[in-house]
């Protein structure tokens, strides 16, 4: 029997894998860790509560509750299309996401469902035609709605389905021991399958640490009658070293991957394009009571997004199983699927202000941006190989923009009211520097990380 020694097998799938998004995803969502994961969230969650309060008091003083209006209004046409650009961008972004979750994951619960070991090529189990059904069947009617209220009920249920998943995600905290029996049961030198192998319990962001030996199968050969699974001749050796990074939290972890944190944090707080719309949509609305159902939902946000990143890191660690997935994923689709066409309406809202804005109401133009927008992005699905450069480059460039430069422009330059060297205009002029220094920082950041770990290198994304 030959033997070598193994110090790291990489088993990173290729592009055209069906590999589940949370494998293709975990590595920036989780570089910060617990303790600088609930900072950063709370001070995100501070920040975008106060920039929602600076484009509220805007809209009063500058007499629109249309972003791009406010934006002319301020800079001229410069404003108007800075005000533009980033929300088409920001949702689109959001678009994307979304359908990335469905391309991924849809065809894992089919085969859940349907009780393939495998995927096998199916049609159904294709995740790029599985995108294009959604949008056809479930999205796009959904966006034909006339007013954004009308999804207020759709909204609801796709947050009940995420409150659902936090609440699977802490009950899994009590019920999953670490390390796993798994690693118990499987002493030095233990034969496994090539099932056991390539389970990802055996598995640490795409690699592998183990010894092993590789037996002579020249002279065997493979029964095609039979259902018992081959031995690969590879035996894994458990190391306590494993069994403490597994099981132990860190609390501050900095690496080139933290450089997507924050813009990743940025882009799941923005909800700015939505909040002038549902201000013009409530009955005798009010600046105080607008403020008060943002307070309430970057509340439940905050909370969500702290408790599943929180229980999620703790009960798994640096390992994300597909048990938890399994149990959540239809849960997860239901949402996502259901958020799309509340993010559409802002990007059609946009295209219809710019382009259309002296003309009155057509349901013609109505379904067609609407159509040429989903096809859009589920073209950008379809031939993009990765979400996290997505989020990480929207995040901090759109996201930035929405959140910290514009509201904090908009108020300093149409807010008459309050002199200048007040509290409030030297906050907002700070926030607006703020934004300003994070947006080149974290540009930077990312193009750096592109330049020196590019996509399909070892390391890379």
């Amino acid at each position: 029997m030959e033997r070598m020694e193994l110090k790291k097998v990489c088993t990173e799938a290729d592009d055209d894998s069906n590999d589940s998004l949370d494998e293709r995803y975990s590595a920036a969502n989780n570089s910060e860790k617990v303790t600088m994961n609930s900072i950063l969230l709370f001070a995100v969650a501070i920040l975008s509560l106060y920039s929602i309060h600076l484009l509220l008091v805007t809209a009063k003083e500058g007499g629109s509750l249309i972003y791009e209006t406010l934006g002319e209004r301020a800079f001229g046409w410069p404003g108007k299309m800075a005000a533009f650009g980033s929300i088409i961008m920001q949702n689109i972004g959001a678009m994307s996401s979304y359908l990335f979750i469905v391309k991924y994951e849809l065809p894992e619960v089919i085969r859940a469902f349907t009780g393939l070991e495998e995927n096998s090529g199916e049609w159904y189990l294709n995740g790029n035609y599985l995108v294009v059904f959604v949008s056809v069947g479930v999205i796009l009617p959904l966006a034909l709605l006339k007013n954004l209220g009308y999804l207020g009920y759709t909204s609801g249920f796709s947050l009940s389905c995420m409150v659902f998943f936090v609440c699977v995600l802490i009950y899994k905290k009590t019920q999953l021991p670490c390390p796993l029996p798994f690693f118990f049961h499987h002493s030095a030198n233990t034969s496994l399958n090539g099932s056991e192998l390539m389970n990802p319990y055996m598995l640490h962001n795409h690699s592998a640490l183990m010894e092993f030996s590789r037996a002579d199968v020249s002279s065997g050969h493979l029964d095609p009658h039979s259902t018992a699974l081959p031995v690969s001749g590879v035996h894994y050796t458990p190391r306590p070293d494993d069994y403490e990074d597994m099981c132990t939290p860190k609390y501050f972890v900095f690496n080139s991957q933290t450089a997507y944190t924050i813009p990743i944090l940025a882009f799941a707080f923005v909800c700015h394009p939505e909040v002038l719309p549902i201000y013009s949509e409530l009955k005798d609305r009010s600046r105080r009571k607008m403020q008060n159902v943002s307070n309430l939902s970057i509340l439940a946000m905050l909370i969500m997004y702290m408790l599943s990143a929180l229980f999620g890191y703790l009960t798994f660690y640096v390992y994300k199983f597909d048990t938890l997935l399994l149990c959540v994923r239809l849960a997860v689709l239901t949402a996502v699927t259901l958020t799309v066409p509340i993010v559409l309406f802002p990007i059609r809202s946009s295209i219809t202000t710019l382009l259309f804005a002296e003309r009155e109401f057509s349901w013609i133009r109505h379904i067609l941006i609407a159509a040429a927008i989903l096809i859009f992005n589920n073209l950008l699905v379809i031939f993009v190989p990765t979400i996290r450069d997505i989020f990480g480059f929207i995040g901090s460039s759109a996201a930035t923009m929405l959140i910290f430069i514009l509201p904090a422009a908009f108020y300093l330059r149409l807010v008459k009211s309050i002199p200048f060297r007040s509290t409030q205009k030297i906050s907002a002029a700070i926030f607006l520097i703020v934004g300003i220094i994070f947006m080149i920082g974290s540009l930077t950041l990312i193009i750096l990380d592109w330049i020196h770990n590019p996509p399909g290198s070892e390391g890379g994304h």
